[in-house]
């Protein structure tokens, strides 16, 4: 019995694989996760700065809470908008979801 155990405890254990292979595995999903989630999120919020940097008085705009207005009066952390006919929202110029285009169609009660 003793002889039994002194060869199991003297067996060299199993060889697997190197451990640098590990590494190589956590750096290729970080490259995948990379390439398909914060670069694009970091494109999108590019684009999105530029839009709410380039806004301009009498510009189409949408909220980040849906509101549809027309750009009045900018400021350097807020937004007059005119939602209709003497609605006039002031708005944190960071919630400004979208620019409409300017030949897209009115709504209809313009």
């Amino acid at each position: 019995m003793t002889s039994t155990l002194l060869f199991l405890a003297a067996a060299p254990a199993a060889a697997g694989p190197p451990v640098w292979t590990n590494f190589v595995l956590l750096g290729g999903m970080a490259l995948i996760f990379w390439f398909l989630i914060l670069g694009p999120q970091r494109r999108r919020m590019k684009e999105h700065q530029a839009k709410v940097a380039g806004l301009k008085k009498g510009d189409r705009v949408v909220t980040a809470g849906g509101l549809v207005g027309k750009v009045i009066k900018l400021d350097d952390d807020y937004v007059d908008l005119e939602l209709g006919q003497g609605v006039r929202v002031k708005a944190v110029r960071g919630t400004i979801g979208d620019v409409i285009p300017a030949g897209s169609a009115t709504p209809a009660n313009d």
